[in-house]
Formats: structure tokens, sequence, C-alpha cells
């Protein structure tokens, strides 16, 4: 097996790790073990989230373009994870319609974090080389809607808070940081291409 191969298998377990672990907590007991998915698989998802935009900056400031390739893997594993994380919600409150209707009307959070699964969607089914050749440069466009999707996810979980906002607001601010990041290299970017 190759380096690049061992590598890339070696992240797939590490993405899978948490979910593991997760199945044996509840396997030994946990007091509500739906909320207790629904909080993991929601963590887990916006943490890979952040890990996939991650990569980009990552490889330019270590000069390691081969980094890129582990960034398809780690989208796919946000995407897993927050699919499963709505799962769980919609298992909960699928026995009653009318608590899944008064949720979208009233709860801003629910809609915020089913707006950004929304958007992740797409983005997880032309993931592949296939659908990167077949889009041409539409490709690139589509998957600018990680960047709505990750800031919805942060407003997300910081609406449904609580009380302490620490973990939620450390999150959005790296979130933030990695946003702010791609607009400065745009921005540098477009200058270089407006003097040449």
């Amino acid at each position: 097996m190759s380096a690049g191969r061992l590598a890339q298998a070696g992240l797939v377990a590490l993405c899978a790790l948490p979910a593991l672990l997760s199945v044996g907590r509840l396997w030994l007991g946990v007091a509500d073990p739906a909320d207790y998915l629904t909080r993991q698989s929601g963590w887990w998802a916006l943490t890979w989230l952040i890990a996939t935009l991650t990569v980009s900056p990552l490889a330019v400031l270590l000069h390691a373009p081969r980094l890129i390739a582990f960034r398809r893997t780690l989208g796919l594993t946000a995407f897993a994870y927050a699919s499963a994380h709505l799962s769980v919600y919609v298992a909960q409150v699928a026995p009653t319609p009318s608590v899944l209707l008064d949720d979208l009307v009233g709860s801003p959070y629910i809609v915020a974090g089913f707006a950004a699964w929304l958007m992740l969607l797409p983005l997880a089914v032309t993931s592949s080389k296939y659908w990167m050749k077949r889009l041409g440069r539409s490709w690139a466009r589509l998957h600018r809607l990680v960047y709505p999707a990750l800031m919805l996810g942060c407003l997300h979980y910081l609406w449904l808070t609580k009380s302490d906002y620490r973990e939620p607001a450390l999150l959005t601010a790296i979130a933030t940081l990695l946003l702010a990041w791609r607009i400065w290299r745009w921005q540098r970017r477009h200058r270089a291409g407006s003097v040449t």
C-alpha cells in the first residue's frame, strides 16, 4: 500500500473513531441516549467541517499541497455526522409531525441547522472526480456553499446553547478566521490580477 493510501486509511479510521466511541458509551449506558447522540453527532459534524476548511490554509502555510487530498474525506465525514445528527432529531419528532412543524416555525436554530445540512447535501453528492469533470467551473462555485453552511452550523450551535457559550464561541471564532483567511487570499489574488 502506498504512503498516500495508507494516510487516507488512517484518516478514515480517525474519522470513524468518535462514532465508535459514542456507540461504546451508549453500550455502557447514558441517562438520555437520544440527547447524547444528538449532541455528539452535532459537535463532531461542526468540528469535522472546520477541519475540512483547515486543510487549505495548512497546505499553503506548510507548503504541502498533498494535504488537499484529505479534504474530500473530511468533508464527507462532516456530512455523515451531520446526517446522523439530523436523523436522530427526526427519529425523535417523527411520531408527532406537529412538533416538527412547530420547531421549523418557532425554532430558528432548527431552521439554521437544516439549511446547513441542505447546503452540504449537493456537495457530498458531487464530491467525486466524475462530478468535478462534469460540472467544470460550476463545481467550484457550487462547493462555495460550504462557507454559508459552516456559518449556519455555528449559528445553530450558538442558538441552541443555553448557558456555557465558550465552546460554540470558540468554534465560531475558528470558523470566522478560516473564512477571513479565504477572503484575504481572494483579495490578494484579485489585486495581483488587476496589476498585471
